[in-house]
């Protein structure tokens, strides 16, 4: 296995791939139809920046988690600092190569309110095959974003520059949001049954032994049942539902205590612990937070 390549500045960036010094320390575009793309086979890359990176053609499949990346459909990724991607089988042909790619290091943001919101972008999160896949209109869109950024970059820095650059990066990432919301309409049907699994396992979980023995589901424990990112479920669910992933969760527990509750003499201590938790206190928190009452109110009550 080949060692990791760990980038920790944008100038790591630039030597990688035979570049010239770069025009800012903390970000950079790049043009991928003049870069030349001679990563070896099986190289791992960190990094300690953002990247988000639009491409119809790569020399490099590359590799993401454990899934390929297609750019062949012209697809957009977003990948947050310190995850790693593999640069895997070569394609021979170089035909038609384009693309751009955003960098930027946190420290660009970070005395800035994008810095806050960062935490908003969860598409940062979502695994490959949950890529963003744009129309012309996207395209060119994100395109003048990137040029704008681009040309910025090439005149003299001064103390516009910075609030420039991140201005234009935030509107290029909310740009990013509302393509997403667009992606998931238009895949509405396949959104439906993806709720539909997750509710029939969330009742199966709350109405079986499953609870008992594999205790509280988690996001993630749905998000690997039906094959998608933690991030990217939540979004849909949202989207679909109006309940992300941790409120789906919350809503089948708090109806399964409701049933319970009604239809059995067992204490609420013991409830809990038949639910998942490890505290009682937390059970009953979380009861009244949903309802507006605690277990026993409800239960006397009904």
């Amino acid at each position: 296995m080949k060692p990791i390549i760990h980038l920790s500045t944008i100038s790591d960036l630039y030597r990688l791939f035979g570049l010239g010094p770069n025009h800012h320390p903390l970000v950079a575009v790049l043009d991928f139809s003049k870069v030349s793309e001679h990563v070896e086979k099986h190289t791992r890359i960190s990094t300690d920046f953002y990247s988000i990176m639009f491409k119809n053609y790569c020399k490099n499949t590359i590799k993401y988690g454990r899934k390929n990346i297609d750019f062949h459909d012209g697809s957009l990724i977003c990948i947050a600092p310190n995850q790693m991607i593999e640069m895997d089988d070569e394609v021979e042909s170089t035909e038609n190569m384009m693309g751009w790619g955003l960098f930027f290091h946190p420290d660009l943001i970070r005395a800035t309110s994008l810095n806050e919101k960062m935490k908003d972008y969860s598409f940062f999160t979502y695994e490959i095959s949950e890529s963003l896949h744009l129309s012309d209109k996207e395209k060119n869109i994100l395109y003048e974003c990137v040029q704008q950024i681009r040309t910025e970059l090439q005149e003299n820095i001064d103390v516009h520059s910075q609030n420039i650059i991140v201005s234009t990066i935030e509107l290029l990432l909310n740009f990013c949001s509302r393509f997403y919301g667009r992606q998931m309409i238009t895949r509405s049907n396949t959104n439906k049954t993806i709720v539909s699994q997750v509710e029939g396992i969330l009742h199966q979980h709350f109405t079986s032994n499953e609870i008992s023995e594999k205790g509280f589901p988690t996001v993630k424990y749905l998000a690997e049942k039906v094959n998608l990112s933690a991030s990217y479920l939540s979004d849909l669910l949202k989207k679909e539902t109006g309940k992300n992933a941790q409120e789906h969760i919350h809503y089948f527990l708090i109806e399964a205590a409701k049933n319970i509750l009604i239809n059995s003499d067992k204490t609420v201590n013991e409830i809990a612990y038949n639910l998942g938790f490890e505290y009682p206190q937390y059970f009953n928190k979380l009861f009244k937070q949903k309802t507006g009452q605690t277990p026993l109110e409800f239960r006397n009550l009904s």
